[in-house]
């Protein structure tokens, strides 16, 4: 395990296009379900539960290795109801595969790349890059849940003014819920050789979903999703 290869995935400079995606929290901020830091810890809590929770499974499984990447991609496509939200999240896959290639070159995201030329889902890249750099479903899992709340923290303080301290501050309280989310995770990974892809959580963001196909139809908008 290669601790400092963590530090690079979870770094948010690392070029996966992540900056460009508001992870719903644009959509929420018109619809006045995010005002201030105290709207914005909800809303992220909220996230990090459901669609957090989903993602971080689905990337603990691969970086454990624990079922084959088509498998999970459709596991992926089935938890994610919104087309929208599926396009944005092959959209990244793609973003993300291309810088972990280039950072961390091997067969396996090679093989990923060719399976999926229009992009895979990004936590099912996410797990797969983790497994690259000599990292575990643990690591994978805090990936995924960290990028959940850290995305839509960034992009508040864009839209609304946030004090970037404020948004951290938000982060910070956040830190429990992301460790019980990225265990779950990873306990739940864990299940899925003996007891299949339905082992992995799915949970469900109507809202998310329901603002993702909103945002989708925007003529104008700051963030891609």
């Amino acid at each position: 395990m290669s601790r400092a290869a963590l530090l690079i995935l979870a770094d948010g400079r690392f070029p996966a296009g992540g900056h460009a995606h508001s992870g719903g929290a644009e959509a929420a901020v018109k619809a006045g379900r995010v005002t201030d830091a105290p709207s914005l810890e909800d809303f992220c809590r909220g996230r990090l539960h459901t669609t957090g929770l989903v993602s971080a499974g689905l990337a603990a499984a691969a970086a454990l290795g624990a079922a084959d990447s088509a498998a999970l991609d459709e596991a992926a496509d089935a938890r994610t109801p919104s087309l929208a939200l599926r396009t944005a999240a092959r959209k990244l896959g793609r973003q993300l595969l291309r810088a972990a290639r280039a950072t961390w070159p091997s067969p396996e995201l090679d093989a990923l790349g060719r399976a999926f030329p229009k992009g895979a889902h990004q936590p099912v890249v996410l797990g797969t890059t983790a497994r690259a750099a000599g990292l575990g479903p643990a690591d994978a899992a805090y990936c995924a849940a960290y990028e959940t709340v850290s995305g839509p923290a960034t992009a508040v303080v864009r839209l609304l003014g946030l004090d970037p301290f404020e948004a951290t501050a938000v982060l910070a309280r956040l830190a429990n819920d992301m460790d019980e989310v990225a265990a779950a995770a990873v306990r739940a990974a864990h299940r899925v050789p003996d007891e299949g892809i339905h082992a992995l959580p799915a949970a469900s963001a109507p809202l998310l979903e329901i603002g993702g196909e909103a945002h989708a139809a925007w003529a104008v908008r700051l963030f891609a999703s």
